[in-house]
């Protein structure tokens, strides 16, 4: 995330990382004022605005399920930028130790997840299919002759940000 939220991987209504003359092409040509343009790239882009379908994955899946042209390229858009931000990661950092799925998308969608790898493979990052396919707890859902190891860890948000609260106002 930069600045803002609207920095990084396309999100449900969030538009992600764009060319910063998106911006004001879109402005002039459909005349919008700059908390319209705000609005639409905060609360109508990313799999809502692709997908014309909704800003929840669930939704987006059914959709593609079903035939819907515009869900599944809002998932292949996501899946590659996924793949291009753990690409970029592991070449800042010299390296990658192993990958980690986790929260919503991360634990349950292993379409998400084979897919992401699979742009991986040149790097001889391997997923285990069949394990993949089944888990939504955590696990390691890599291949045994994978370059690294690739694991899906369940994330419980709420209980993190109680086990805080609760850490601050004992310290009051």
């Amino acid at each position: 995330m930069g600045l803002t939220p609207l920095d990084g991987i396309l999100m449900g209504t969030r538009s992600g990382c764009l060319d910063p003359s998106v911006v004001t092409f879109i402005a002039e040509k459909d005349n919008l004022s700059p908390q319209e343009m705000n609005t639409l790239l905060n609360k109508k882009s990313g799999l809502l605005g692709i997908s014309g379908v909704s800003s929840d994955d669930r939704d987006v899946t059914k959709a593609e399920e079903e035939g819907n042209h515009r869900a599944h390229l809002v998932h292949q858009m996501l899946y590659y930028q996924i793949a291009k931000y753990i690409g970029q990661y592991w070449v800042a950092m010299g390296g990658c130790d192993g990958i980690v799925f986790t929260a919503g998308l991360g634990e349950n969608q292993p379409a998400l997840r084979e897919a992401v790898i699979e742009y991986l493979g040149f790097a001889g990052v391997k997923l285990n299919k069949e394990v993949n396919a089944v888990t939504r707890d955590t696990a390691f859902i890599s291949a045994d002759d994978s370059s690294i190891p690739v694991a899906v860890i369940a994330t419980n948000e709420e209980l993190a940000i109680a086990r805080d609260t609760k850490a601050i106002v004992e310290k009051l």
